[in-house]
């Protein structure tokens, strides 16, 4: 049994790795233009199925509540927390359309979408991208493996490139997010830190 948990380990370590070598300055995009984001009035709404989903209701807590330091709450909303719009829009159209719908209503340009998809291929978050990219809204996509049909479809693409192991792209997606909570807190409440940069 050492060795199944050894190897877990190794396997999160060896992709979070290789995701910080081919992202790091796709992370630091990302953070000024969600910090941008806010700055200006406008909000950020994510979305995802599954594991996916509790990631996207995390991180948008993370946003509305605080993360690491005392600040006013930012503008960011989970789209897979409405019970009634989700089994409504469900029910009456498809399960395909249940972000998509939600985008519509919500969705303003200038907004950014956090698209979180670990194949890259979940058909509601690409009718989702595709409602994004007729409203005007960018779109950041947090995916695996070879990206899917999101990899062509998102303004920034955050991809664990190193598995397709579900649990192990979930795992750098927590991680990244959580950075990207804490770049946007440096940029826009800076005073929050001391000197030395930690909270």
């Amino acid at each position: 049994m050492e060795d199944v948990i050894r190897r877990s380990f190794a396997e999160s370590i060896r992709a979070k790795e290789q995701f910080l070598a081919e992202h790091e300055a796709n992370l630091l995009r990302v953070g000024r233009l969600l910090a941008d984001t806010i700055h200006q009035g406008h909000k950020i709404l994510l979305f995802g199925n599954g594991g996916s989903a509790a990631d996207a209701q995390h991180i948008a807590a993370e946003f509305t509540n605080r993360f690491m330091v005392e600040r006013r709450p930012l503008a960011a909303l989970a789209l897979t927390t409405d019970t009634s719009a989700l089994t409504a829009i469900g029910n009456d159209y498809s399960f395909d359309e249940i972000f998509s719908k939600q985008i519509e209503a919500l969705g303003q340009a200038g907004d950014v979408a956090i698209a979180i998809s670990t194949s890259g291929g979940s058909k509601n978050v690409l009718r989702a991208i595709d409602a994004c990219g007729k409203i005007g809204l960018f779109v950041v996509g947090l995916t695996g493996g070879d990206g899917g049909a999101m990899a062509d479809q998102v303004d920034f693409l955050l991809n664990v490139s190193a598995t397709r192991e579900v649990s192990r792209i979930q795992e750098c997606h927590i991680l990244a997010s959580h950075v990207l909570c804490d770049l946007v807190d440096r940029h826009l409440f800076p005073g929050a830190y001391d000197q030395g940069g930690h909270a």
